[in-house]
């Protein structure tokens, strides 16, 4: 008995598993992509809030490509409140010289702000 059997009514290969033929399907190759936090907290997100969308780019194959532009997007994003609140509240290398312990405390506190809004803005929708 042949274990691969074609089916021409539906177009797909069956493979023989005791008394069942089990359709042999396989997910569309996915180029390996880097995933940081950004993308790592949204895929959570997803899996958990929303069940259809995560499984639709999982079987599409897009799930990687959608996850490496939403870390770029958060990334960037992050990137950029970072500097420009750190501009606007003039926590410059001076101050990182002249008082290193008011610099970092700033400093965190910028960065948290910062992921705050990111997760709001493009993480958690």
């Amino acid at each position: 008995m042949d274990k691969y059997i074609y089916n021409e009514k539906n177009g797909l290969w069956h493979e023989a598993q005791g008394d069942y033929d089990l359709p042999c399907l396989k997910l569309p190759e996915e180029r390996t992509a880097y995933i940081g936090v950004w993308g790592q907290r949204h895929r959570q997100y997803l899996k958990k809030h929303h069940h259809v969308r995560y499984y639709n780019l999982l079987t599409a194959g897009a799930l990687n490509s959608y996850l490496t532009e939403i870390e770029l997007q958060a990334q960037a994003l992050f990137n950029d409140i970072v500097m420009r609140l750190s501009e606007e509240e003039n926590v410059t290398e001076n101050l990182k010289a002249t008082d290193p312990m008011e610099w970092v405390k700033r400093s965190n506190n910028i960065r948290n702000r910062a992921t705050e809004i990111v997760n709001a803005e493009v993480i958690f929708v």
